[in-house]
């Protein structure tokens, strides 16, 4: 038993457990806040040029029956907006991060080469080739 909880202590304080945990709960703050904006700033005006109270309830009928498209483009509004906040604040810093600590790298040795018959990927040290067995030249 304490071994399991000596496990499961160990699996919660890693840090990338941790990293999610924050990730969702500041996710679903930021989810509210898009959905707010959307809900009370961005249809009202949408509502206004269709002269409609709340772009929210809009709909057509289809046989008597209710088209609720309004709140699909809410939906679809705010998504976009969490997923260009999500690229623009998130991923393409990250990208960039990585960019400039992979450009100070130097690149590695090759361990491989191409056989000089069937050029096949062999390692560097080959004497023959595994694919069609030519001999291959001693590696510099």
């Amino acid at each position: 038993m304490k071994k399991n909880l000596r496990e499961f202590r160990k699996f919660i304080l890693r840090g990338n457990v941790v990293d999610l945990a924050v990730a969702v709960v500041i996710g679903a703050a930021f989810n509210a806040i898009v959905q707010a904006l959307v809900k009370d700033v961005v249809t009202p005006l949408i509502g206004a040029f269709y002269k409609q109270q709340s772009f929210s309830e809009a709909y057509f009928t289809v046989h008597g029956g209710k088209i609720m498209y309004g709140d699909v483009v809410n939906a679809t509004i705010s998504f976009i907006a969490v997923a260009a906040v999500v690229f623009f604040l998130i991923v393409q810093p990250v990208n960039k991060l990585i960019s400039i600590a992979n450009r100070k790298k130097q690149p590695e040795d090759p361990t491989t080469k191409k056989c000089s018959e069937c050029l096949s990927e062999i390692p560097k040290g080959a004497l023959r080739c595994k694919f069609c067995t030519v001999k291959q030249p001693a590696a510099k």
